[in-house]
């Protein structure tokens, strides 16, 4: 071990929700310096035999909404230092207030633990369309905001400050590789949403954002999480349909700009040294088949 990586304070991490982002984050944890273990939470048990193929510790965790595990099972996945939280609401599939129970089982569990500092993975879909740039203080309280069981959620888990740090991270949409804008709209006809500009992260960047808050140190504070440049929709779906031979869309040309708004990235950017790997939303890397 070199000397530097010698001096770097090795961590337990654990990440609840191990889903596609959670997968890139751990492959990136097993590799750093930074990490002693990486314990990864899933619903199916099918995929524990792929958390022991990758090297984590995999832990069966149904939140229905409360933790269905034995209580052995339960607190060996919260012993851990830093404890990323990827469990975004499944609305449409559960009746109103799942997610908040969900939500308030993992804060106990984490009130009953050593965890030290918690990365909550929050989303940009909070904020409602200003038709302006808007930024982390425009959305504080539920009723500020369009999608309120994730506010309250957020709020929830910052309850937990000031005995842990804290971290909220409000991601833009989450993209790159088999995740493809042009995939969702081939052929749709008269779109009128063309003129929107996006609010977009490519998964490489939401995980190499995650592992430097790990690195350099979490902060009790709310950052949103999108790649600098906001192109249009059209552009976007139509060079992504371009590069894979998809049909493309078409657009209307509406009487009126469609409300929408621009995310600012700029309260992270400000807080951490980090240099995006995907800036523009039109030079993001896409592919049929996932690599993860």
């Amino acid at each position: 071990m070199s000397g530097e990586a010698s001096k770097i304070e090795k961590k337990r991490i654990s990440i609840l929700g191990c889903g596609w982002l959670g997968i890139a984050l751990a492959q990136r944890l097993l590799v750093d310096p930074i990490t002693s273990v990486v314990k990864a939470s899933t619903t199916s048990e099918g995929k524990l035999a792929d958390f022991e193929r990758r090297g984590l510790e995999g832990f069966l965790l149904p939140l229905t909404p409360g933790f269905h595990a034995e209580s052995d099972v339960v607190k060996d996945f919260f012993n851990t230092d830093s404890l990323v939280i990827s469990l975004p609401p499944r609305s449409g599939k559960n009746e109103p207030g799942f997610y908040t129970k969900q939500i308030e089982a993992v804060v106990e569990a984490v009130r009953n633990s050593p965890v030290k500092e918690v990365i909550f993975i929050s989303s940009t879909s909070i904020y409602p369309d200003l038709n302006r740039v808007v930024t982390e203080e425009d959305v504080t309280l539920p009723e500020h905001s369009p999608a309120q069981e994730m506010v309250l959620a957020e709020k929830l888990i910052e309850s937990l400050r000031p005995e842990r740090t804290v971290s909220i991270l409000r991601f833009g949409g989450l993209l790159g590789y088999n995740r493809i804008p042009g995939k969702y709209v081939q052929g749709q006809k008269d779109m009128s949403t063309g003129e929107i500009p996006v609010n977009y992260i490519h998964r490489d960047d939401g995980a190499a954002v995650i592992l430097t808050m790990l690195k350099l140190g979490v902060k009790n504070e709310t950052f949103n999480i999108v790649a600098p440049s906001h192109p249009p929709r059209k552009a976007v779906y139509l060079d992504t349909c371009g590069q894979f031979g998809w049909e493309a869309p078409t657009f209307l040309s509406p009487a009126t700009q469609p409300d929408f708004k621009i995310i600012s990235n700029e309260k992270f950017t400000q807080n951490f040294a980090y240099e995006f790997l995907y800036p523009d939303p039109l030079r993001f890397l896409y592919m049929l088949e996932d690599t993860v």
